[in-house]
């Protein structure tokens, strides 16, 4: 069962946003697609803890917004490669500015929960 999106968002853009790239993954893949092209497996040797199945979901509901795009060679075996899109390129100042921020408060209130 695919993502339901919602038809309306009482005039709220950051609702419209997060219905978009919001979760887990998306963010951490688009990063990835960002800095070049990856293969299926590629992908998934970045994040283990991500299983075949999200990272699928989650590429085919990028793939079906327009963030990236799908190639498939037809060759024996199939080989699969992800690129980022435009639409998904006017994502990188987000993405960065999420990065940064993550690294300078995230990290370090983890890192405090531990100590």
């Amino acid at each position: 069962m695919g993502k339901q999106h919602h038809q309306q968002y009482e005039n709220c853009p950051m609702e419209a946003a997060l219905d978009l790239i919001g979760g887990k993954w998306k963010a951490v893949i688009l990063s990835r697609l960002l800095e070049r092209m990856y293969r299926f497996n590629e992908l998934r040797r970045t994040h283990p803890t991500i299983t075949q199945r999200m990272l699928t979901n989650q590429l085919r509901e990028l793939e079906r917004d327009g963030f990236i795009h799908r190639k498939i060679y037809a060759e024996v075996p199939p080989r699969v490669e992800y690129s980022i899109t435009d639409a998904g390129r006017t994502l990188e100042p987000v993405l960065t500015q999420l990065r940064l921020w993550g690294e300078k408060y995230a990290l370090p209130r983890q890192s405090n929960r531990g100590a």
